[in-house]
């Protein structure tokens, strides 16, 4: 089973830095504070975090996933490009990988990116770091198949699934609380393919 201390590495680009995808802990309190004001991403996430004491029951929902190998949720981070810190400030972004059932052929990805990470390339940097990782880790236990899904008018949404060739495989009737609108339910196989 995966540990807390999992960390993953995402390649600069030319335009781009590096990414850092670690568990998260509770050193990320306040951003996750600040996170948690952000409108657009209460519109089209479950994250409902308004002060320190939601942010520390969401840190310790997560901290809990990876205890029972259930859900492995990562921050997402940008390396500073000057490589004197480390990393580039308070988490850019969030992917976890969840319902992960011992011998089951399916599990879930999610991802948020903060309003400052939004149209820089970073969710789908992170996402497809997570979908290899994912199937590298859990193909052996019977992992075949990732399921993404979102509101049908989180257009940015599908575009970072694609990218990932997550393929759109059905329209989901609205699932309240969760998702108020009807939902896109994409699909990726193990072998790369949406079919």
């Amino acid at each position: 089973m995966p540990e807390t201390t999992t960390r993953l590495r995402v390649d600069a680009t030319p335009t781009a830095p590096a990414l850092i995808l670690r568990p998260w802990t509770a050193a990320d309190t306040a951003a996750l504070v600040a996170l948690g004001r952000d409108d657009p991403l209460r519109r089209w996430t479950s994250l409902a975090v308004d002060d320190e004491t939601g942010a520390a029951r969401w840190l310790r929902e997560q901290r809990q996933g990876w205890e029972q190998g259930s859900r492995f949720a990562f921050a997402v981070e940008e390396v500073d490009p000057s490589g004197l810190s480390g990393t580039g400030g308070p988490p850019a972004a969030h992917v976890v990988l969840k319902n992960v059932v011992p011998g089951a052929a399916s599990a879930e990805v999610g991802y948020w990116t903060a309003a400052r990470a939004r149209g820089r390339g970073i969710a789908p940097r992170a996402l497809g770091a997570l979908t290899d990782w994912a199937f590298t880790t859990f193909a052996r236990d019977g992992l075949a198949r990732l399921e993404l899904i979102h509101q049908t008018d989180n257009t940015a949404s599908c575009r970072v699934a694609e990218k990932n060739r997550y393929g759109l495989t059905a329209v989901l009737p609205p699932q309240p609380p969760a998702y108020l609108l009807e939902g896109h339910l994409h699909v990726r196989h193990l072998t790369g393919t949406s079919t």
